[in-house]
């Protein structure tokens, strides 16, 4: 039985004090009022699941009781109890937002099934109100780490177009976090209470990504064997974002301008407009500008889309973030896995810092990951580092390859250890290609 505190507002004593021993007899936790005035103190001292309340009361009406209830405190339910006769009564409570009602003495076998999905249904919605501030929270610009000038100022453009409605176009290269910019533009704008909808153009087909962005109806094409709706409509009122932009094919873009251009477009199959408000932030990491003369890009939806560009740095442009980034990783995955936060030796410091770092945060997201399952000291130290990294720091090389090997075998001994032999997680760990680790597994026979 799920717990919860329950206020029953009653002045027939003896109708109170019976609810009372059934609901707390169930489990919960019992709160009485006897009147209107002294129910809403009780409201304003603690909080409840469900309040059952009496339509009746010596000082109100428990119908505007409800109403009250219901906009100081949405994530409380009420159940209304109503004299014999009088269902008028309730059905006006359910119309000002009540759960459901009771009718006194008739529905006795009902109270306590309807009291626990009324219950369950204000811990959820509580639930979900959490999580909701989390994520809010979680993609806040004040999350975006870093002190560099150029983060400082990509940072600073982000804050002042999530104020707007105005289409955003993020460049940068791979890995330089532009959906934490997309999503810290969403969650800082009027939209942040509807929904964020990722795409990434480049994980789909022509014709796939037209059904996945637009929906489909029922018939439009083999297997599709009902209505759809499309990633466009999921974020209607919100925002969705469109990752590698590029990848997307010149008749698609021709539709896509439409949107832009009409807040409408066609589902797959059908005739008449959907209309939609979307905002639209994209995303490159390619030179829109050389696709165009390619012709693999139009222009006129590059200038639809470019109304605000953002240039997100690359790792090596904002080298004095990488130790700050390192550590906030290094907290993170020492704690998902119940880890004491090792300290981080001069060495392995030295290597992160001479890196190309090519994949940039989030290569050096995977590999501060890597290196917290592999160590098992007090201190990280170089040979916690991909082979690639071992090389970049002045650290003594050891004295033959086959040292290398040994090394190299460890690590995916333990790594694969870690993952419980999930061979694609494991390689996702190392930074290697799944067939790269399936040859080191038959060269090092493991």
């Amino acid at each position: 039985m799920s717990n919860g505190n329950i206020l029953i507002i009653d002045d027939e004593d003896k109708l109170r004090g019976l609810l009372a021993r059934i609901v707390s007899l169930e489990g919960y936790t019992v709160t009485e009022a006897a009147s209107y005035k002294s129910g809403l103190k009780k409201l304003e001292s603690d909080e409840f699941a469900v309040v059952i309340c009496d339509v009746k009361l010596p000082d109100g009406n428990g119908i505007e009781l409800t109403q009250k209830i219901k906009s100081l405190y949405p994530f409380t339910e009420v159940l209304v109890l109503t004299a014999h006769g009088t269902i008028a009564d309730g059905v006006q409570a359910i119309k000002q937002g009540a759960f459901d009602y009771i009718t006194k003495g008739d529905d006795n076998d009902r109270i306590i099934p309807l009291l626990t999905r009324a219950a369950e249904k204000a811990q959820l919605q509580q639930r979900i109100h959490q999580l909701e501030k989390k994520i809010g929270t979680q993609y806040r610009f004040e999350n975006i780490l870093g002190t560099s000038k150029q983060i400082v100022e990509a940072v600073a453009l982000a804050k002042k177009v999530a104020a707007t409605d105005a289409t955003v176009l993020l460049l940068g290269e791979t890995g330089t976090g532009k959906e934490v910019f997309a999503q810290a533009i969403h969650y800082g704008s009027a939209r942040r209470n509807n929904n964020f909808v990722a795409v990434n153009c480049a994980a789909l087909g022509k014709d796939i990504l037209e059904s996945e962005l637009f929906g489909h109806k029922a018939g439009a094409f083999t297997g599709a064997i009902k209505d759809t709706k499309g990633l466009f409509e999921e974020a209607n009122g919100g925002t969705i974002f469109l990752d590698e932009i590029s990848e997307m094919n010149v008749a698609l873009q021709a539709k896509l301008l439409r949107v832009l251009e009409t807040n409408e477009f066609i589902k797959v199959g059908e005739s008449k407009a959907t209309r939609i408000n979307v905002r639209v932030i994209a995303a490159t990491n390619r030179d829109l500008k050389k696709e165009m003369d390619t012709g693999h890009f139009r222009s006129d939806l590059y200038y639809r889309l470019a109304v605000f560009q953002i240039q997100l740095p690359s790792l090596r442009e904002r080298a004095k973030d990488i130790v700050p980034l390192a550590n906030y990783f290094l907290g993170l995955f020492a704690a998902k896995m119940n880890k004491a936060v090792p300290k981080i030796n001069a060495d392995f410091l030295n290597s992160l810092q001479s890196y190309s770092w090519k994949g940039n945060v989030r290569e050096l997201k995977n590999i501060i990951e890597r290196a917290v399952i592999l160590c098992y000291n007090e201190e990280l130290t170089i040979h916690d580092l991909p082979i690639e990294l071992q090389n970049t720091s002045s650290y003594p090389a050891p004295a033959s390859p086959f040292d290398w090997a040994i090394m190299e075998k460890l690590h995916i001994q333990k790594v694969l250890a870690h993952t419980k032999g999930n061979k694609t997680e494991a390689a996702r760990l190392m930074n290697i290609g799944l067939t790269t680790l399936y040859r080191k597994i038959e060269e090092y026979r493991l």
